[in-house]
């Protein structure tokens, strides 16, 4: 993977992150890594959220009445001398949140990257729900091209066919939640952001960012996965989700004095000692270690981060990696080769 930090069309463009947003019991349900990305001419400027789970960008305008659109940045295209109406409606369901809306083009800016006339959602309507992952004004997908808006090609896509890009490739360094120091990198990669060589996982499915699981274990027991299941590693998502079964399982073992009704919440002195879960993953062990999966809330009262929700997802149990796996995880996608790359975060 080293000649792919010698590219000439190399980016690295800085994410921060947003607050956790609140769920049931008090637990915290949501955080996103957002980015800076512009559209129009003269650009105007939103804060997106880098979704490797949909494909398709969308953002909010001055169209949306909702209550939901009120307090973020909208793009109005009169105020855009490239813009272009497609004429054509959108309707996209994300997590538990749904925008409506219409089709247009224009110029789309990620930092230094430039894609002109790129098809992208302007969003009349937006779900309260949507906004359950904090405050943010669209979503940039970053799934495989198989299920975009019907006419339209996803953003990464349009990079790398127009060369913009040298290597159909992108990285994503996530450390803690910290102001600064979050990397989203397309065309090559920065091996200074991890340690140790990257471990490559074949794509089963190239719609998805999709890999096999060969097993979950903790303290040397199978915990779940005990046939081999399939995963989804997804930024969207903030969790470690999985069948509810299974994961009240887990809970068990990390959390066996819950409190609030709630067995994600738990007492911070009971973390002290948790042991690290391990996802063995094409043959390799990808250890998450309770400084992960583990979030504090105050002083004394922290949560799980292993939620239910997958066991509608078939014909295989599904495990779905959210950014608590990827902030201990530097993580690549490469498309052209279908496969994931994973080494400890620097």
């Amino acid at each position: 993977m080293k000649d792919l930090v010698k590219v000439l069309h190399f980016m690295k463009h800085e994410v921060a992150c947003a607050a956790w947003a609140g769920g049931p019991h008090g637990v915290p349900s949501q955080m996103a890594y957002i980015s800076n990305i512009t559209t129009g001419t003269p650009p105007q400027q939103f804060q997106v959220i880098f979704d490797t789970n949909s494909s398709d960008l969308w953002v909010l305008s001055v169209y949306c009445p909702s209550s939901s659109c009120s307090t973020n940045s909208k793009f109005n295209p009169s105020q855009s001398s490239t813009f272009q109406d497609m004429r054509r409606t959108i309707n996209l369901s994300f997590g538990s949140g749904r925008m409506s809306g219409y089709l247009g083009s224009d110029i789309v800016r990620i930092g230094e990257l430039f894609v002109p006339w790129q098809a992208f959602g302007l969003s009349t309507n937006l779900s309260r729900e949507a906004m359950e992952y904090g405050p943010y004004d669209g979503i940039l997908g970053l799934a495989y091209p198989s299920f975009p808006t019907d006419g339209t090609s996803p953003v990464f896509d349009n990079l790398n066919n127009q060369r913009v890009i040298s290597q159909p490739v992108f990285a994503f360094y996530l450390s803690s939640c910290k102001p600064h120091g979050h990397m989203v990198m397309f065309g090559g990669v920065d091996n200074s952001y991890f340690h140790r060589d990257l471990k490559w996982i074949p794509v089963i499915q190239p719609r998805y960012w999709q890999i096999m699981m060969n097993r979950v274990s903790m303290n040397g027991k199978i915990i779940a996965c005990y046939h081999g299941c399939q995963a989804i590693v997804d930024t969207w998502s903030s969790l470690l989700i999985g069948p509810t079964d299974l994961v009240s399982s887990i809970q068990g073992h990390i959390n066996p004095s819950p409190i609030r009704d709630s067995e994600q919440m738990m007492s911070c002195n009971d973390a002290t000692n948790l042991p690290p879960v391990i996802f063995t993953i094409h043959c390799t062990d990808f250890p998450v270690s309770p400084k992960y999966y583990i979030h504090k809330i105050s002083k004394s009262l922290c949560f799980s981060s292993f939620q239910g929700g997958t066991e509608n997802m078939v014909p295989l149990e599904t495990w779905i990696l959210g950014d608590v796996f990827l902030r201990a995880y530097f993580s690549v996608f490469d498309q052209s080769k279908n496969r994931i790359g994973l080494a400890p975060a620097a």
